[in-house]
């Protein structure tokens, strides 16, 4: 039986890892067959504190899963497929079959950013089409881009992009907005955005390059087809957060997130870290702040066991 079993590797699981080794818990993490969570797909991260000339996610992952793996982290590839939480020990199943026992369980498998899921859109992902604008928007400076999306984090990403892009346009397949009234009237005065109502993507350009050149367009009404040239496209249609084999035994929000408090869910020996229970900020450094909150709440559970 495991001391400390962590499900995922991004920068929550990780830090966790880091922490919970460090503290001799001996953790076993369990990394599906996409190891490093939405931050591999970031050819360049330059907000998380240390770096100042930047690291690309793909690097900054593989050097948090070395920094744990130094202080005697184990690691096992698998996607969780059950979990038994009412169980004592708790227990989860991967998809081999194999099912591992555990005294404390991280959770860690972050949230996926919703993307429309047509070919030229998946291809360039991290290549000018994203899911974050506070991660990626400094990278798009004095230049177009488009938002896609109607609702308030539609609205909070192309407000956000103001600061960077020269134009933001913002594109939604109905002719109004989800989005609270508030946000929707801020983005509709604002000089640098353009709304483009009843409008869908057909296609991602990238004319030779490799990267977002611009958009084909078409009107859902009129079924008028157009292009519009821009060097990135933000995807804001929502996120997803992974959970799936753990959402009917923990509590969760109306949009399926953990509900944890100081990394406690509603489960004794049960912690969540990271975008698994984040709907708000979404950030690396923010996931590796909770990975360590859990692996810190883990090691005095076990010590309030006497293990």
């Amino acid at each position: 039986m495991e001391k400390v079993v962590i499900i995922g590797t991004g920068p929550a699981g990780l830090t966790a890892a880091v922490y919970t080794a460090r503290a001799n818990l001996n953790p076993l993490v369990i990394e599906g067959f996409e190891p490093g969570g939405q931050l591999i797909t970031t050819p360049e991260v330059e907000n998380y504190p240390g770096f100042p000339e930047g690291i690309s996610g793909a690097e900054l992952m593989d050097r948090t899963r070395k920094q744990a793996e130094r202080f005697g982290a184990r690691f096992k590839t698998g996607e969780v497929t059950e979990a038994c939480f009412d169980c004592r020990p708790h227990s989860i199943t991967l998809t081999d079959g194999e099912k591992i026992e555990a005294q404390t369980i991280i959770i860690a498998t972050g949230a996926s950013a919703q993307y429309l899921g047509i070919e030229s859109e998946q291809k360039l992902i991290g290549r000018g089409v994203s899911g974050c604008a506070t991660c990626d928007g400094a990278f798009y400076r004095d230049v177009p881009v488009a938002v896609l999306g109607g609702g308030d984090t539609a609205m909070e990403e192309a407000l956000f992009l103001t600061h960077f892009a020269s134009k933001i346009t913002v594109i939604h397949r109905r002719d109004q907005f989800r989005a609270s009234k508030i946000m929707a009237d801020r983005l509709l005065a604002h000089p640098k955005i353009e709304v483009l109502w009843d409008t869908v993507i057909e296609e991602v350009l990238d004319v030779e390059k490799n990267e977002v050149t611009g958009l084909k367009l078409r009107n859902v009404k009129t079924d008028e087809l157009s292009e519009l040239a821009v060097n990135g496209l933000f995807v804001a249609i929502g996120h997803k957060p992974n959970t799936a084999p753990f959402a009917s035994q923990l509590d969760t929000d109306h949009a399926g997130y953990l509900v944890a408090k100081n990394t406690r869910t509603n489960v004794e020996g049960v912690f969540a870290a990271g975008d698994v229970a984040d709907s708000v900020y979404r950030q690396a450094v923010s996931a590796a702040g909770t990975g360590c909150m859990a692996a810190l709440e883990a090691e005095r559970y076990l010590t309030g066991l006497g293990k």
